[in-house]
């Protein structure tokens, strides 16, 4: 066979090689065309609308859902808008018919230099395509059908009509899809009310809205936005003067930041009480939550602190904390120690045994049934069918009155008093006082051997701290629509029930000035209760101030045993560290709307004996001792003490009588409110030069007038200073108090 022949045969099998090739390349072109998705776009699940959580105090807090905004028409496109998203994805887009080979081919130099895949060749046609028509999947079948959906596309709209489905699909992070959503969710506008700078910032987000998305990175956003802005002036666009002016604009965000992870804990809870008020509400809301992000901060601090200090040497996997106000407003959680490990919430979800914590529901029982908290039991061994219950250290202590058994937590005269009033009486008390777990009538729930969850025992503290039948916790204060609003949280009036409150104080206080839970013990009035387990599985400590009340449990979700820690020991620990941090939160003049007079209970402890509160009507004749004509004496000059409420901006202290500077008082309900918010403790007061005998008081580091006329308790007067003026128009805009009647 000659030379001539061979290269003949050679050039017929690369013939047929190339036409194969061709064929195959035309067949399979042909099924991709033939199977094009084009009798109906790409519906996948519809998102739920976007939900805008803040904190009590008003600032931004967590976004759920996505945004959904108007549609964007042809005829009405945002020209700033336009020219940045060509400029920056598809600067060919109004000379190519779909396909931009040129594009392609640059997009593959610069992918080569860079040694990776940098820059996209897609058309915005293209990616219109695929976002409309077809999947994710990323192969040569979704390639090839992309690129004949988008010759298609061209042929049956106009440019405008293309980028205007474009941009009311694409997304732009933060939840939000399309532009007059992105518009909304960030810069609190409609997209046709957006500047240059905010129209280069979304156009930048495109191409990577996750990690771009100002809410998360917002100094990354402004540098891509710097990129949107070079290649507009680049195309003609814009000119140097426009996109200089644009760089100098202050881009504020309208919307909240990405949650703090742990802060989720929360906002779970918060969007479970949304989804039971409004159901699945097609509506963007916005939901105003009782969140106070510095008592928050506060309480992930100190959990995790003793978590990283005793954790390890002492087996203590997970820790809960749950910090409500009076009226049941939850100000703070912690659902445990990482949110990013585990989203499950311990505070709300985790069903543990309470062991000794579960005795303020026998002893509250027993105080209602003819007992005292100086009535005596005899604490010595029983047997109870086949149950022998002993006490924590084994040891008997004979006749002993109710107080010292329950401040020492006896667990043999807590089993007698079972007995003796009925297992089905305490499961009805514990019922009553919003516990919804599972209850069994054995002589063993005497201990606490049922499982609860941390914020039944929490809520079912605060009722017996404010005397009321039942506390509701909540962390949704109002939430509306862009309309109109939806729900407010209701202010519920105080149900009374037939208990002796005053004898159980004494218990609880007990708890804490001689009992198990000394750790606790603060330089004020407070309360509680321990709880500790058989093998030390599960340790509590839940109790109360007047401000707040507080539940804290720490263990392991596998439910193995801790290092002897007692709910008297890193609980308590707990419990103290962050109650004292939070009593010094809440009496900052910053502080959030939850002040401590607000909301009803506004005070969970009584004033001590002694301390004397105005009735609540206004006394008709001088020869009351409390009114204000009826007391004498020259005005004080520094002084410091217990003082007695005569109304809510008159005092006695020391004898002598106190008016508080630039406050009209009100006598009645108000003055009983600052008697109680006071709650035995001291002020101090020192005189005000302004041509008058009045004075400027402090409660700790908080002016005790700031904190009327916050709460409503008073009103302030004509020569009142700024700050309290500005205390009262915050009071009045809320309807607290004297202003909400």
């Amino acid at each position: 066979m000659t030379i001539f022949e061979a290269f003949r045969r050679v050039m017929r099998g690369l013939l047929a090689v190339v036409v194969l090739g061709i064929v195959t390349v035309g067949l399979f072109v042909g099924y991709c065309a033939f199977t094009l998705p084009l009798s109906r776009q790409l519906v996948g699940e519809v998102p739920p609308a976007a939900i805008v959580y803040t904190a009590s105090a008003g600032q931004p807090l967590a976004v759920r859902g996505a945004y959904r905004g108007e549609r964007l028409t042809a005829d009405r496109l945002p020209p700033d808008l336009v020219h940045a998203v060509v400029a920056i994805e598809d600067q060919r887009f109004f000379s190519h018919g779909g396909i931009d080979p040129r594009g392609i081919l640059r997009a593959g130099w610069h992918d080569l230099l860079d040694g990776g895949t940098v820059e996209g060749g897609s058309t915005i046609t293209q990616q219109l395509a695929r976002l409309t028509y077809l999947s994710s999947e990323r192969t040569v079948r979704r390639k090839v059908q992309e690129a004949l959906i988008a010759l298609w596309l061209e042929a049956r709209l106009s440019k405008n009509e293309i980028l205007a489905r474009y941009l009311n699909n694409v997304y732009f992070g933060g939840g939000s899809f399309g532009a007059d959503a992105a518009a909304k969710r960030y810069f609190g506008k409609k997209v046709s009310e957006i500047t240059l700078a905010e129209a280069a910032m979304l156009a930048g987000l495109i191409r990577a809205p996750s990690q771009l998305a100002p809410s998360r990175n917002l100094e990354a956003a402004r540098r891509r936005a710097e990129l949107v802005l070079q290649a507009m002036v680049r195309t003609g666009a814009i000119d140097e003067t426009r996109a200089a002016a644009a760089r100098a604009e202050t881009v504020r965000l309208a919307s909240p930041p990405d949650t703090e992870p742990d802060d989720n804990y929360f906002i779970d809870a918060a969007a479970a009480e949304v989804k039971r008020l409004v159901r699945n509400s097609p509506l963007d809301l916005s939901v105003t939550t009782t969140f106070d992000q510095r008592l928050q901060d506060a309480a992930e601090r100190i959990v995790k602190h003793w978590l990283a200090v005793e954790g390890s040497h002492r087996h203590v996997g997970q820790a809960a904390l749950a910090a409500m106000a009076p009226d049941g407003a939850i100000l703070a959680m912690v659902g445990g120690r990482d949110y990013a490990e585990s989203q499950f919430n311990r505070a709300t979800q985790a069903r543990r045994q309470p062991g000794s914590l579960f005795k303020i529901f026998v002893y509250l029982t027993a105080l209602g049934n003819g007992y005292s908290p100086d009535s005596v039991i005899v604490d010595q061994p029983i047997e109870i069918g086949d149950w022998q219950p002993t006490n924590y250290d084994g040891r008997y202590r004979g006749p002993v009155s109710l107080k010292t058994a329950f401040a020492q937590s006896l667990n043999s005269v807590s089993a007698q008093l079972v007995q003796a009033v009925g297992v089905k009486r305490v499961i009805e008390m514990a019922k009553s006082l919003g516990v919804h777990s599972e209850l069994p009538a054995v002589p063993s729930l005497a201990l606490g051997s049922a499982e609860v969850t941390l914020l039944e025992m929490t809520r079912a503290m605060d009722a017996i701290a404010t005397d009321s039948k039942s506390i509701e916790p909540y962390a949704v204060r109002a939430i509306r629509s862009e309309a109109a609003p939806l729900y407010t949280h209701p202010e519920a009036a105080v149900d009374r029930p037939d208990w002796n409150r005053a004898a159980m104080m004494q218990l609880l206080e007990a708890v804490i000035t001689e009992g198990t839970g000394r750790a606790a013990r603060l330089d004020r009035r407070s309360a509680g209760k321990t709880g500790t387990t058989d093998d030390y599985r599960d340790a509590w400590f839940v109790g109360f101030t007047s401000d707040i009340v507080v539940g804290v449990w720490v263990g392991n979700d596998d439910n193995s045993p801790m290092d002897r820690v007692t709910g008297g020991d890193m609980p308590a620990r707990i419990w103290h560290d962050f109650v004292i941090e939070a009593e010094r939160i809440m009496a900052r003049p910053n502080a959030p709307a939850q002040a401590p007079l607000a909301g009803a209970p506004s005070a969970v402890l009584a004033p001590p004996p002694g301390t004397v509160v105005p009735p609540p009507a206004a006394p008709t004749a001088l020869a009351s001792p409390m009114h204000p004509a009826a007391l004498t004496g020259p005005a004080p000059q520094q002084v410091h003490g217990v003082p007695i409420v005569v109304d809510s901006a008159t005092l006695m202290l020391n004898g002598a009588l106190v008016r508080l500077d630039g406050i009209t008082g009100e006598r009645g309900a108000p003055a009983n409110q600052l008697a109680r918010y006071i709650g035995g403790r001291p002020i101090a007061c020192e005189p005000v030069d302004r041509g008058a005998a009045k004075f400027r008081c402090k409660i700790g580091d908080y002016d005790l007038g700031e904190a009327i006329l916050l709460n409503g308790a008073g009103r302030a007067a004509d020569d009142a200073p700024e700050r309290l003026r500005s205390a009262e128009e915050k009071a009045h805009l809320a309807g607290r108090g004297v202003w909400g009647r």
